[in-house]
């Protein structure tokens, strides 16, 4: 298990926030503390799967007390761990056949969302199989 930081943040008249230092644009809200703790859990794992998808690297985590440094948190409303299961999956190169229109319509389809041709096809086997909603 890997453990990273995650901020809860609170304003007037909205959501309990949470973000990833390590992680920027890893956010989600929630409507109690137990509840953003909650989505932080899976939108965490689903921001890992994302980046194992697409072959990126993944941060190694932050110690609170660099957090604590970064003026961008020093107004957390609480600071909590989200522990993850890394899977150390080594990529396996394969062979496949299919027809040149497409792997043109796939290419096309995995700029538009700034994917690797692999990233798309494993992400849409993932998807199909059941592995993401």
């Amino acid at each position: 298990m890997t453990n990273y930081i995650a901020v809860i943040h609170k304003e007037k008249k909205s959501d309990f926030g949470v973000s990833f230092p390590d992680f920027p644009g890893c956010i989600t809200a929630g409507k109690t503390v137990d509840n953003a703790k909650d989505m932080a859990q899976e939108a965490l794992q689903g921001h890992i799967a994302l980046m194992a998808g697409e072959g990126l690297p993944l941060p190694a985590p932050s110690n609170l007390e660099d957090i604590l440094k970064d003026g961008d948190y020093k107004h957390a409303a609480a600071y909590f761990i989200v522990s993850v299961k890394l899977q150390k999956k080594e990529p396996v190169r394969f062979n496949a056949s299919m027809d040149a229109d497409l792997l043109s319509l796939i290419d096309e389809k995995a700029k538009d969302f700034g994917m690797t041709r692999s990233g798309f096809l494993a992400e849409a086997a993932r998807k199909e199989l059941g592995f993401r909603e």
